[in-house]
């Protein structure tokens, strides 16, 4: 496959003409008389290959010139650094016949690849024919005399092929050296195309099978040939494989004809056919077609909050399906590992499901089949969280406990507790906590470094709860000790006399003198009557300024904060981090010298006020009120949030008035008391210890006027229809509306008012729920919901119906008996469950064993006809109606019996005393031994007589079977059977059938081997 990142040019050089051929064309032909010079030229570009590309030459299919390169073919290759571009030349130096042919170059790069493919034919020069003998290349002139020479006769040519055709092809090779042919190869395939293959005509067969058949799917297909012979044996076969007889493939033979049908044809049957009658067949192919699925059960659509589950499902018309689904205009692929939507299909259903919705995902979703499609809405609200229970301000001293506490309305939410915008981490001090609804922060202990406030932040909603924790110090006064001033001056070694130093003139002199006192005393400096402490030139040197320094507490590195002397005494520090704490020193300077530094300040944090609040939205507007909800700002820092301040200004003013005196916690606020009509511009503001943030800005002016919105009741499609549920079930009917302002909502059954106890209603801004937890049979009916805002209303009925399982039917009576039959009928049951009586269930029973039997099934009829019945038996009969929810829990006994009396003379038998023919339990045939092979259901049964009747009990290794669903146990007028579904090897061992009554009990025992599964070429070695 070429590659359109490989530009590949070729160029055809022959005598004195060039040809160009770009890498779209993919063929040319080229004509070349005998022995000219031909350069065939490529140029490769490589400006988007990382690698230098592999080119070969290639003549035919297979030949690389490569390795043919020499004095006749020669090769050459040169690179532009500039232009980026390989050349590849090939030279074919004075062309013979020999060289014509199909050519073609190949360059590749990776999984880049790029060909070109050329035609070369190579004729021989006419005027050749025609130079004298003796002359050279360039030399003489034509001579035309040899043509007046006397030719000889020519000889009889003799047509190669034809000779080649005719003979055997032991003597192929003697014809070809006689004839001069040499490439035998070519020789062989010429001969084979020009050899006709006369079709064979079948003898075995009169009519045979068609090219093809089409067959839609399920269907049956009748494949059939006429043969020559009606008495010859025929095979059918598919894909090779031999086919047996059996209900799905009937094989009849009729005469001369032979069918083959296949019924019910799936898609395993779209394969070749073929009939074999000994050496001879016929071929055919069989075509299923699928039928065009249709979705029987629509999407439905849905209304969730963010992160539930949501689940569209759909039923189909056939197991197996290909559905496609797509969200919007984009189709929903399985393969994407990292897609959010999960598919199941199970049988018809098809399912999308979304584990955690988000907004994102709101929006139509369709699904198609070959013969249909359907689409269903999802609309995805934000979560809305209840705050049941603030955190609030503490106060607490040295090593005490401080517990902060807040109650939330979901138990599943989880959050992060933050100090001063850091997030709290716990540790053996800082206990956190989550127990259903209510969080916890305790700590232990507690420090004057735990002071701050304290934010807890649910994860997945735009709410924080904050408190504030002080630390309460006990205060010592302190008394300072007393000590006078004192002046320890040391000048023993430049002294003349006592408290005189002589300097010389131009030297500096640095005075150290130690001073005691408590408090620390004053210190000033005087030159006779004059002071020099606020004199800028100290002892005769400039003062200069002051230079500082910083660094992060508990660092030992100090970073100057200017590099030039600042005169003032107050300074900006920039570039510091939001959040760490820091510590300053200073250094004066004068013209001595830079001095000691002076104490490091208290450690203190930068803060910085915090970004503006995002997504500011109009929530709501009336007429005089304006409700806006926006998000935490991006960046909060160190500073933490304290509240919000919002303000407003008409629209073309520019004076802004504040909408609220105190700070606002919660991210939304209604404005009011707003000049009706008027247009707003609106504003917000986070707020913290460093001041106000940007402010975020509505995008347009709003217009303070109440926006009139019609109701509108949007009921869910399953409601649209009757709504059915059985006794005793829950029924919570969430029923979504919208309109503006707050519609009043009214539920009403069978036109009046719905009775609050029996019946629960809760309205809300967007719903309105009927819920009833207990549905009995009077709380069916036709339920209406009314919604109305001033003169405009809605409404939606919802038909409900209570279902319950019906009574019995009544009057039920034999009216005829005729030879084995008899007649019966009923009147349908008074209480019909509240739905229609769907069919009936009749059963007899003889009078002497009195074991029912069910002689009809969902019987839509009120009579019926019992056949089957015994001579001499007396028959009674018993009947259940049956509705959506199942049988009646009573039947109707029949008032009179059938006794079908018997035909013709009876011989009075002479009275006699019944026999008492009770017995202990007895096998009259005992269990058997067996081995049965792995996978395959197998059963062992043996007989037993016994009465009263005895109860049996079957045991595996004596260990009693019970209720287990892979042993189906039969007791058919005392024969037992132990049916075992699929045997494992772990169903081996001894199995005992035990018959117990009150007279006593027997026992038969056998034993079951389970062999497995061995291969073909097991079995004949075996």
């Amino acid at each position: 496959m070429a590659s359109p990142l490989i530009k590949c040019t070729a160029i055809f050089c022959h005598s004195e003409k060039t040809t160009q051929m770009n890498a779209a064309l993919r063929w040319i032909f080229f004509v070349f008389d005998t022995g000219k010079d031909v350069t065939f030229v490529v140029k490769v570009d490589s400006t988007n290959l990382t690698r230098k590309p592999t080119m070969k030459w290639l003549k035919g299919k297979w030949m690389d010139l490569g390795s043919k390169a020499g004095k006749h073919i020669q090769l050459k290759e040169t690179y532009d650094r500039n232009t980026k571009i390989y050349t590849y030349e090939m030279k074919i130096v004075k062309v013979v016949p020999g060289d014509a042919g199909g050519y073609r170059c190949e360059v590749s790069a990776k999984d880049k690849c790029d060909s070109c493919t050329f035609e070369v034919t190579v004729e021989a020069d006419i005027l050749s024919s025609f130079k004298r003998a003796d002359a050279g290349e360039d030399e003489g002139e034509l001579d035309f005399s040899a043509l007046l020479k006397a030719k000889p006769e020519p000889e009889l040519e003799i047509d190669v092929w034809e000779l080649l055709k005719s003979a055997h092809p032991s003597e192929y090779e003697k014809i070809a050296f006689q004839y001069g042919i040499t490439d035998l190869r070519g020789m062989l395939k010429r001969l084979k195309k020009m050899k006709v293959v006369e079709p064979k005509v079948s003898e075995a067969f009169l009519r045979r099978l068609e090219s093809a058949y089409s067959v839609n799917k399920g269907k049956k297909i009748v494949l059939s040939v006429e043969v020559a012979d009606p008495n010859a044996e025929v095979k059918w076969l598919k894909n090779g494989q031999e086919i047996k007889t059996s209900a799905k493939y009937i094989i009849e033979s009729d005469g001369n004809i032979r069918t083959l049908t296949i019924n019910k044809c799936s898609l395993a049957d779209d394969a070749a056919y073929e009939c074999v009658i000994g050496t001879d067949k016929c071929f055919t192919e069989v075509f299923v077609k699928e039928p065009p699925i249709t979705i029987t059960k629509l999407l439905d659509d849905y209304q969730v909050v963010v992160g539930e589950r949501v689940e569209f499902e759909i039923e189909v018309s056939e197991e197996g399906a290909h559905v496609i689904w797509m969200f919007e205009d984009q189709e929903l692929s399985r393969d994407d590992k990292s897609s959010k939507y999960r598919f199941k299909k199970d049988g018809k259903r098809h399912c999308l499901i979304i584990q955690e919705a988000t907004v994102e995902d709101s929006g139509m979703y369709f699904v198609y089949t070959n013969g249909g499609h359907s689409k269903g809405e999802l609309i995805v609200e934000e979560k809305e969280l209840e705050v049941l229970q603030s955190i609030a301000d503490l106060t607490v001293k040295s090593a005490e406990q401080a517990m902060f506490k807040c109650e939330v309305s979901d138990e599943k939410v989880t959050g992060k507790w933050f100090k001063d915008g850091v997030e709290v981490q716990a540790s053996n001090r800082i206990k956190i906590s989550h127990i259903g609804r209510i969080h916890r922060l305790t700590i232990d202990d507690v420090k004057p470094e735990d002071a701050g406030d304290y934010t807890f932040v649910p994860d997945g909603y735009a709410l924080s709860l904050s408190a504030k924790l002080n630390f309460l110090e006990i205060k010592i006064d302190y008394v300072p000790r007393q000590d006078p001033p004192k002046i320890h001056l040391d000048v023993a070694g430049n002294m003349v006399s006592q408290n005189t130093i002589i300097v010389v003139a131009g030297n500096k002199l640095r005075l150290d003198v130690e001073i005691t006192g408590e408090p620390a005393p004053t210190v000033c400096w005087m030159k006779g009557d004059k002071s020099l402490n606020h004199n800028k030139n100290l002892f005769g040197f400039c003062f200069l300024g002051y230079l500082m320094e910083r660094k992060k507490k508990g660092s030992s590195r100090w970073t100057k904060l200017n590099f030039d002397v600042c005169e003032s005494t107050t300074y900006e520090a920039k570039r510091m981090i939001e959040g760490i704490l820091y510590e300053m020193r200073v250094f004066a300077v004068n013209g001595i010298g830079i001095s000691a530094p002076s104490l490091n300040s208290k450690p203190f944090m930068p803060i910085a006020p915090t970004s503006e609040p995002t997504k500011l939205t109009v929530d709501d507007v009336m007429d005089t009120t304006c409700s806006l909800k926006w998000l935490a700002p991006e960046k909060i820092g160190a500073g933490g949030l304290d509240g919000y301040i919002i303000e407003f200004c008409k629209e073309g003013e520019t004076e802004w008035h504040p909408a609220n005196t105190d700070l606002v916690d919660r991210q939304s606020y209604t404005v009011r008391n707003l000049p009706t009509g008027e247009k707003m511009n609106f504003r917000v503001f986070a707020v913290n210890v460093a001041g106000r943030s940007p402010p975020a800005l509505l995008g347009q002016p709003v217009t303070v006027r109440e926006i009139m919105e019609h109701p509108k009741i949007r009921l869910p499609r399953e409601l649209r229809t009757k709504f059915i549920k059985r006794v005793g079930e829950k029924i919570n009917l969430v029923i979504p509306f919208q309109g503006k302002p707050r519609p009043i909502a009214v539920w009403q059954k069978d036109g009046q008012p719905v009775d609050e106890k029996k019946v629960g209603v809760r309205n809300s801004n967007v719903d309105s729920i009927l819920f009833i937890r207990s549905a009995e049979r009077e709380h069916s009916g036709k339920y209406t919901l009314t919604l109305k805002i001033e003169n405009m209303e809605d409404s939606a009925n919802i038909d409900i119906r209570i279902v319950d399982k019906p009574g019995p039917p009544t009057q039920v009576h034999v009216t005829d008996v005729w030879g084995f039959n008899a007649a019966l009928e009923w009147n349908p049951p008074k209480d019909d469950g509240n739905c229609e009586i769907t069919g009936y269930t009749i059963q007899k029973a003889d009078k002497k064993t009195k074991e029912w039997f069910t002689v009809y099934e969902h019987n839509r009829r009120t009579n019926c006809t019992a056949s089957d019945l015994v001579i001499g038996n007396e028959y009674m009969f018993r009947i259940y109606s049956e509705n959506l929810c199942g049988l009646s829990e009573d039947p109707c006994m029949s008032k009179n019996t059938a006794v079908v009396p018997k035909t013709g003379q009876c011989a009075e038998r002479p009275p006699y005393k019944e026999k008492d023919m009770s017995c202990a339990p007895k096998f009259t045939a005992p269990l058997v031994d067996r081995s049965v092979t792995i996978g395959y259901s197998t059963a062992i049964s043996c007989s037993v007589r016994g009465l009263p009747k005895p109860k049996i009990i079957w045991m595996k290794n004596k260990m009693i079977l019970g209720d287990n669903p892979k042993f189906l146990m039969q007791n058919n007028q005392g024969v037992l059977t132990l049916n075992i579904r699929k045997p494992s090897t772990f169903d081996s061992g001894k199995y005992t059938c035990k018959a117990v009554n009150e007279l006593g009990e027997d026992e038969v025992e056998c034993k079951l081997e389970i062999r497995g599964n061995y291969t073909y070429t097991e079995k004949k070695l075996m």
